[in-house]
């Protein structure tokens, strides 16, 4: 990554943030608030712009608009001088002042990064999936939103042992829970008796179609018979957002999950990462800890920057 000689050499900044969502917001906040300069680099692919009404996050009692939130933790942070950009980061490499970072046609040097990159969840093949996630009738996080359930006929569509786990966690919210297997119906002897003890139905037929209708989902099988639940949950795993990690050599979990230690720093010196690209639970107030966490850790890796110009001690 070289620049012409006539062009001036990109400004540094104390910390790039790479990605938007609540976790890389809270980092910049945090940051600009220790009065370090900081920008956030944002695809724009947070997954909680998919939140029609978080209930579970603390101090909104009504529930928020996952896009709500995003809103107003931007205005949160640049109000206090963080810098946003929409853009995404193709590449970074070390550098004599940290790294450098090149986001489309745009290039900055950065003394420490923070990835908040986060997760892309697998979803079903079925039409207008965008609306009926809007809707409700398509679900991604029961941990988020289970309590609303509250009784209705619900449908966990994954592989055979893992949907059996979630319809497991489902029926502490309704005993109408039924597993649509995806795939093979592969599930040890405990999985089934699993969901035998708690009255989980199995509907083992290959999908040929899943439908939004006026009332919730329809499913058609293979075979031709058709279901309709209110809501279906998929449970057909996620991909890390990891790209960047696995490009620098990080390690990273056999499933591309990016390890950190109890300051969230990677294993190369100076890159951190919080959120769902972490291993951990996915939640957005576990996310914002680990954005304290990180921020916290970036301030104080750093020379310290004293009120009134005075220069930092000689190291």
């Amino acid at each position: 990554m070289t620049t012409d000689q006539a062009t001036p050499p990109p400004a540094v900044t104390d910390c790039l943030i790479v990605g938007g969502g609540p976790a890389g917001l809270t980092a910049a906040l945090y940051l600009a608030r220790f009065r370090r300069s900081c920008l956030v680099v944002d695809a724009g692919s947070s997954r909680a712009s998919w939140i029609p009404r978080s209930r579970n996050y603390p101090g909104f009692p009504p529930g928020i608009n996952g896009n709500d939130l995003l809103i107003r933790l931007r205005e949160q942070a640049s109000g206090y001088g963080a810098r946003l950009e929409h853009g995404r980061v193709e590449h970074i490499e070390p550098h004599a002042e940290g790294f450098a970072v090149r986001y489309g046609e745009h290039i900055c040097v950065a003394r420490r990064i923070i990835l908040a990159t986060g997760i892309e969840d697998t979803l079903p093949d079925m039409p207008d999936i965008d609306k009926a996630i809007a809707e409700g009738k398509v679900r991604l996080c029961a941990i988020c939103d289970g309590y609303e359930v509250d009784g209705d006929n619900v449908a966990i569509y994954g592989d055979a042992e893992t949907a059996i786990g979630h319809a497991v966690f489902m029926r502490t919210f309704t005993d109408r829970v039924t597993v649509i297997v995806h795939g093979e119906q592969d599930a040890c002897d405990q999985a089934i008796a699993l969901a035998e003890h708690y009255s989980v139905e199995l509907i083992g037929d290959r999908v040929e179609s899943l439908q939004p209708c006026e009332t919730g989902i329809e499913l058609l099988t293979c075979g031709g018979e058709r279901h309709r639940f209110d809501i279906v949950y998929p449970s057909l795993g996620a991909r890390f957002r990891s790209e960047l990690a696995v490009q620098l050599g990080l390690d990273c979990d056999e499933c591309g999950g990016v390890n950190v230690n109890e300051h969230r720093e990677t294993s190369l010196h100076g890159l951190y990462a919080i959120g769902d690209v972490t291993m951990g639970l996915k939640q957005i107030s576990v996310a914002i800890g680990q954005a304290a966490q990180a921020a916290t850790a970036v301030h104080n890796s750093l020379d310290a920057n004293p009120w009134g110009g005075l220069k930092a001690a000689p190291k």
